[in-house]
């Protein structure tokens, strides 16, 4: 499958690597990275940005569906995601989550969908609009995401921005928002994710404590 503080859920990369390495008989290993833009790079890009990113959205969709979190027991603290393509191993680490929400789009029978990490109509999850969720720890909203990628995935700023005005402080301005309002509807936000993040991110920094001791 080769083609060319905030909530630090996924782990900086420690171990030196090298793109292609053989870490088997037929298997090579490449090193990636998404940022809070949901913008994929070769992990030792020097520069990123729009210009570096993979912009092809019949290889991101094939790199996102695969991806699942690290537990081949090489790199798991530094790449916390792998994404698998027969003998090649895709490591993943990340700015924030690995699944980061860039637009919404129309779906089936008036449904919305999210969609993310450049992958147009092909990565794709329903729109909850009650699932939103502020994380007070670092201000930024969230979604769910599949389940196999963490569970969880951060929308991406400019998105939020456009929907800020939607959101309704009934506790105060100081305190997270209670309601979203979405197409003439209001909804009440559960504030389910936000149990989610914290044990997705203590639990994943135990597992990077757990593979650094291995």
């Amino acid at each position: 499958m080769r083609a060319g503080a905030v909530l630090r859920l996924c782990a900086r990369p420690g171990p030196r690597y090298r793109q292609g390495q053989r870490s088997g008989p037929g298997t090579r290993e490449y090193f990636y990275y998404v940022d809070h833009q949901g913008q994929l790079f070769l992990d030792d890009t020097k520069v990123k940005n729009f210009i570096t990113c993979f912009k092809d959205v019949e290889f991101l969709s094939f790199f996102f569906k695969r991806l699942e979190r690290n537990r081949s027991g090489r790199y798991q603290a530094e790449f916390p995601f792998l994404s698998r393509c027969g003998r090649e191993r895709n490591f993943l680490r990340c700015d924030d989550v690995p699944v980061v929400f860039t637009q919404i789009l129309p779906g089936s029978g008036g449904n919305s969908l999210l969609s993310y990490c450049g992958g147009g109509s092909r990565l794709t999850v329903p729109f909850q609009p009650g699932m939103l969720a502020v994380f007070p720890e670092n201000g930024r909203l969230y979604h769910p995401a599949p389940e196999k990628a963490g569970g969880v995935g951060l929308v991406r700023s400019a998105l939020a921005a456009e929907w800020s005005s939607e959101f309704r402080f009934e506790e105060g301005a100081e305190k997270p928002p209670t309601h979203f309002v979405w197409e003439g509807r209001r909804y009440r936000l559960s504030g389910e994710l936000l149990g989610i993040l914290r044990a997705e991110k203590s639990g994943w920094e135990v597992e990077g404590v757990k593979s650094s001791a291995e």
